[in-house]
């Protein structure tokens, strides 16, 4: 197959899943060294083995990175600063894409960005919601989960000093009673300690709102 043929198959794709698109293909091989040679000349992208994007230059869709995360490593949800950064939590910009997934952990890094996976059991794998743009579906942690889930795998004490340290803001966004909804669902006295210290921490931050 010659690029040009490849690239009007897959133009309208953001992604590129070589399993999707050698279904039915009884030989496989030929197209395989085919999209190897084109990774190795820049025109394709690997996020991973199977993965792939094409290069800017022919791309004509813009890719939606957490579509992107969800295609990596299924199933999986992004989480943890990216999402406090989504839902406006934090002041800091995240480039790194951390995902929760019930598979194994793992760490894929191209020109496309950088997608971190962290195991997380299944009893805990939930508290996300789908978002679509452009066509594209992904999956982030709401933020009561993100924050959960923050203090989950720090897996140390917290205090209120280090609750300050986070410098959250737009915290109207945080419902408290999902807060200690999702926190019963861990099990954990530490879980709850967390949502009560950041209960302390909102309430305290809308005095100060209030009174400005």
């Amino acid at each position: 197959m010659k690029f040009e043929e490849f690239i009007k198959i897959t133009k309208n794709l953001p992604v590129i899943d070589t399993e999707i698109l050698l279904a039915g293909i009884e030989e496989t091989s030929p197209l395989r060294v085919q999209i190897s040679r084109w990774r190795k000349a820049g025109k394709l992208i690997q996020a991973k083995r199977g993965v792939y994007l094409l290069a800017e230059h022919y791309r004509k869709v813009t890719v939606y990175e957490p579509y992107l995360a969800s295609v990596i490593k299924k199933p999986s949800y992004i989480s943890l600063e990216k999402a406090l950064e989504y839902h406006s939590l934090i002041p800091e910009s995240v480039t790194v894409f951390t995902s929760l997934t019930t598979a194994r952990s793992g760490r894929f890094t191209s020109s496309a960005g950088t997608f971190e996976y962290r195991h997380i059991r299944e009893s805990l794998f939930w508290g996300y919601n789908s978002v679509t743009v452009g066509g594209q579906t992904g999956f982030i942690a709401s933020p009561e989960k993100a924050l959960l889930d923050f203090f989950y795998f720090r897996r140390t004490g917290v205090t209120m000093e280090y609750i300050e340290e986070l410098r959250l803001q737009n915290v109207k966004n945080i419902g408290l009673d999902k807060l200690f909804k999702y926190a019963e669902r861990f099990k954990k006295p530490g879980i709850l300690r967390f949502a009560e210290l950041l209960k302390k921490y909102i309430d305290s931050y809308d005095k100060e709102e209030n009174a400005l």
